[in-house]
C-alpha cells in the first residue's frame, strides 16, 4: 500500500470531488469487498462509539498512528488537542494536509524516535499495523519508548472468531496454524492493485495477555455486539 499507493490515490480523488470512489478489497478470509471511501471522511457524529470514545478519552499530546484520510486528527485538532497525525501512505498525508491538519507527516510507526505523547492513538482496527502476532513484541517495545509517563495507548480492534463458526455453532479453525487473526489485504482503486499487505484483527484475551507479558496493563472501556471492542493499555509503574 506505500509503493504505488492505490489508498492515498482513493482518498484525493474523494476530496477532489468523485464522491462516488469505492476501493475494491480483496482478503485472504472472505469475498471481495466494495469499501465507499468516504467511510475514511467520516463525521465524528457517523464515527462508531468505539471511536468516539476514544477521542472523548484522548488528552495531552496525541499521536494518531495510520490517520488515514485525518478525521480523528482533525476532530482532536478542532477540540485545542495538540495531535501528530502519522501515515506511511504518501497520499494519506496529502489529503490530510489538504483537509487542515497542521501535523500530518508520512511516518512509519516503527521508525518513529525523539519523540513522546501522552496518548497513541490507533483506531479502525489501528492495531492492525502490527501484521503479525510474531511483531506484538517490538509493538509493545515502540509504544513504550514513545509514551510520556502515565501515557496510554487507545486502540479497537475485533474479535473475528465469528467468522470461522459453522451453522452448528462449531469454529473451525486450525489450533496448530497461524493465529485466526492474521490476515491479508489488497486494495484496488480504478483498475490499479496495491500491494498485498499483512494485517492483524486481535481478541481482547490475547491481547490483555500479550500487554501482560510486556509491561502493560490493558483495560476494557467499551465492546459493541459486534465483537468490536475499545481497550485502554498504560505501562505499568
Amino acid at each position: 500500500m506505500k509503493n504505488n499507493d492505490v489508498y492515498g490515490k482513493g482518498l484525493l480523488a474523494y476530496l477532489n470531488g468523485s464522491r462516488n470512489a469505492s476501493f475494491i478489497v480483496e482478503s485472504d478470509i472472505a469475498d471481495t469487498e466494495q469499501w465507499p471511501v468516504k467511510l475514511f471522511f467520516r463525521t465524528f457524529e457517523e464515527m462508531p462509539e468505539t471511536e468516539k470514545l476514544a477521542l472523548r478519552h484522548a488528552k495531552g499530546r496525541i499521536l494518531d498512528v495510520g490517520a488515514g484520510a485525518g478525521s480523528h486528527a482533525l476532530w482532536l485538532q478542532e477540540n485545542n488537542l495538540d495531535t501528530t497525525a502519522i501515515d506511511i501512505s504518501t497520499g494519506a498525508v496529502e489529503a490530510m494536509k489538504k483537509r487542515g491538519v497542521k501535523h500530518a507527516l508520512q511516518e512509519d510507526f516503527f521508525n518513529l524516535k525523539n519523540e513522546k505523547f501522552d496518548i497513541i492513538l490507533l483506531l479502525m482496527n489501528g492495531v492492525g499495523i502490527v501484521g503479525k502476532m510474531s511483531n506484538l513484541p517490538h509493538f509493545f517495545e515502540q509504544a513504550a519508548k514513545l509514551l510520556a509517563p502515565q501515557g496510554k495507548i487507545l486502540l479497537d480492534s475485533s474479535d473475528i472468531l465469528y467468522l470461522f463458526e459453522e451453522k452448528d455453532g462449531s469454529v473451525n479453525i486450525n489450533l496448530a496454524g497461524k493465529y485466526y487473526g492474521e490476515l491479508k489485504y489488497t486494495f484496488s482503486f480504478q483498475n490499479e492493485k496495491g500491494e498485498t499487505f499483512d494485517w492483524l484483527f486481535i481478541d481482547f484475551d490475547t491481547l490483555s495477555c500479550y500487554a501482560e507479558k510486556h509491561g502493560f496493563s490493558c483495560k476494557k472501556l467499551f465492546e459493541d455486539d459486534h465483537y468490536l471492542y475499545l481497550a485502554e493499555l498504560a505501562v505499568k509503574s
